[in-house]
């Protein structure tokens, strides 16, 4: 029996290892939800302080995603339990991991610009509103992009993309 892969399941009517996409959308939505109150909240207040534990817990739960694996996400726990009465939609893990290493990457500069760097307000909120933009995509489209980013960047194919979106140009 192969082992157990560290990001998804192994299915037997699946090449590559798949995870529930309708799990992963309602853990983007409670991410979305607690970034749009800390954004909303540092906007009208002029700081980054509300910011600052958001974008720690995002970084922290993109990292332990990729490193440890999905199943120690509290966000993706939460969206698990949210959807565990619906049929799931298997898509592939790999270029969800791609995309959650886009997204830790994104939550590392933003934390960076609010902490090491001292970037202005605008500059930390732009950040911030792209990973929104991207987290609000995700949980109200079903669009992906950092899969979309994987197809181009990557020497191979997604497979089994949301939607079919793999197979259609």
């Amino acid at each position: 029996m192969p082992p157990t892969p560290r990001i998804g399941v192994l299915r037997p009517d699946y090449d590559v290892p798949v995870i529930n996409e309708r799990a992963v959308r309602a853990g983007a939505g409670i991410l979305f939800l607690g970034g749009a109150i800390a954004f909303g909240l540092s906007l009208a207040n002029d700081t980054t302080a509300p910011l600052q534990p958001f974008g720690m817990l995002f970084m922290i739960d993109m990292l332990l995603r990729v490193t440890a694996g999905d199943r120690w996400s509290p966000t993706l726990t939460l969206g698990r339990l949210v959807v565990y009465r619906q049929q799931p939609e298997w898509v592939g893990a790999p270029q969800k991991a791609f995309a959650w290493w886009l997204g830790f990457a994104l939550a590392l500069v933003a934390c960076s610009s609010m902490g090491l760097l001292a970037a202005p307000l605008w500059l930390t909120l732009a950040l911030c509103g792209l990973c929104l933009s991207l987290l609000f995509l995700e949980t109200a489209f079903g669009i992906c992009v950092g899969c979309a980013l994987q197809r181009v960047l990557s020497k191979t194919s997604p497979q089994y993309c949301p939607g079919g979106t793999c197979t259609t140009n």
